[in-house]
């Protein structure tokens, strides 16, 4: 089967690509990556399964890996202590069960579901589980290096628990989740983004009737939008998007836009304006809203520039939920003790609680979808085969002019299912 293996000798690329004026074209003309031919997957042991993609969505992570974007003040990144290669990415995926162990009783074969990515406590075979995974928080799980997988902490990212990135995946019947008829395939790939942001804002709800800022608009940002204004329609969300085809998603549903390419003083003066905020001139360096008036940034980018800014902007023990992952950097925090602000991390997902219900994120998700309370689909911008990998990356890698929010990989094989694309220049990416 075809599988586009990362940690390899590069495919041949382009020439055009590497004369780019965009570095994360350049980088994607020397990325370890191919696609090429490996063995049909079958289940990893008698309690796991074979899971045909129906599309994979390419996430935040994987794009930053594939482009290499390594920029920043630290050399190092802690997480690549749960890492092993060679790799194929991709953990965003909706497809059909093909093969079954014996001991599978929660699915069959032809059933469709969505991968809930963990390489956890269960699908490692470690019992007792750990505390984290005893909780539900799957993400926290203590055990990403353990039991009979190489390290990993979910699919794509461990040389046995492959992603999504192929024409077949090994997938735990536990991280299985049953997509309902009603959902369809465009609507269940954007379950596990969904989630990563429905965590954010369930363990870290605003206040009511206060006011939100998101920073970022791609497939996280646009996900956090929609679910505040879904489950807290009395609080404002005002949302600093880059790329103008994210600027439209965001006011489509619901929030107020900041231009994300402006100067930081003048994102500063705007969202002052916006919130009725008194700013305040350091010696040197951006002003600082004191008291300010926003009670939560949800930060979907997580760079410096963005926590700083958020500092300054923010309320008294306010909280900044960092859910995104770029390279560290310096920032100036005096702001962060000044104001006394909680600064907490979101790392992805697991058994969540809406309405006093506890159940898995992407279970929500397909409930929320059913119902009507939920339509993010209009942020699927772009498909593509996955003999056309590179084309998709530079999709993204041009992002600000192509109009792309999130793009997936069609294992379909109908080409009416393909949505247009066109590509040209920017350098951001967006979670």
């Amino acid at each position: 089967m075809r599988a586009l293996v990362f940690g390899v000798d590069p495919e041949p690329a382009d020439p055009t690509l590497a004369a780019s004026d965009n570095h994360l074209v350049r980088n994607l003309a020397l990325t370890p990556m191919a696609l090429t031919d490996v063995p049909e997957p079958a289940p990893l042991a008698d309690d796991w399964v074979v899971l045909r993609p129906r599309m994979t969505g390419i996430c935040g992570s994987d794009a930053k890996q594939v482009f290499m974007e390594t920029d920043g003040d630290a050399s190092d990144f802690s997480l690549t202590a749960f890492l092993s290669f060679p790799q194929v990415l991709g953990h965003e995926v909706v497809g059909d069960v093909t093969a079954v162990g014996s001991a599978v009783t929660t699915v069959g074969v032809g059933d469709r579901a969505a991968l809930n990515c963990w390489l956890s406590c269960v699908p490692r075979g470690i019992h007792p589980v750990c505390p984290a995974c005893a909780a539900g928080d799957l993400s926290l799980c203590w055990n990403f290096t353990r039991g009979r997988l190489a390290p990993g902490i979910h699919s794509g990212t461990s040389s046995d628990g492959t992603g999504g990135f192929a024409d077949a995946l090994p997938a735990h019947e536990s991280m299985l989740i049953p997509v309902p008829d009603d959902v369809t395939d465009e609507a269940a790939v954007l379950a596990d983004p969904f989630a990563v942001s429905l965590h954010a804002v369930t363990r870290h709800p605003p206040q009511p009737g206060g006011r939100a800022l998101v920073w970022g608009a791609g497939a996280l940002g646009t996900t956090t939008i929609a679910i505040l204004r879904s489950l807290h329609p009395d609080v404002e969300v005002i949302t600093v998007a880059l790329h103008p085809a994210q600027q439209d998603l965001a006011r489509s549903f619901g929030a107020r836009v900041v231009d994300a390419s402006r100067e930081p003083r003048a994102i500063v003066e705007e969202l002052a304006t916006m919130t009725d905020a008194t700013l305040h001139e350091p010696w040197k360096g951006l002003p600082l809203a004191h008291p300010g008036t926003i009670d939560i940034t949800y930060d979907t980018i997580g760079k410096p520039s963005t926590i700083e800014t958020a500092l300054r902007m923010m309320a008294s023990r306010g909280s900044i939920v960092v859910s995104g992952v770029s390279a560290a950097g310096r920032f100036e925090w005096s702001p962060w003790y000044f104001k006394e602000i909680n600064i907490v991390g979101s790392n992805a997902f697991g058994v969540e609680e809406i309405d006093g219900v506890r159940r898995h994120a992407i279970s929500h998700y397909f409930d929320l979808v059913g119902t009507g309370r939920i339509d993010i689909t209009p942020m699927l911008t772009h498909t593509f085969h996955l003999e056309d990998w590179r084309a998709a990356f530079r999709t993204l890698a041009d992002q600000h002019d192509t109009g792309a929010v999130k793009v997936a990989f069609d294992f379909r094989h109908d080409s009416d299912s393909r949505l247009p694309h066109r590509s040209r220049n920017h350098e951001d990416i967006d979670e």
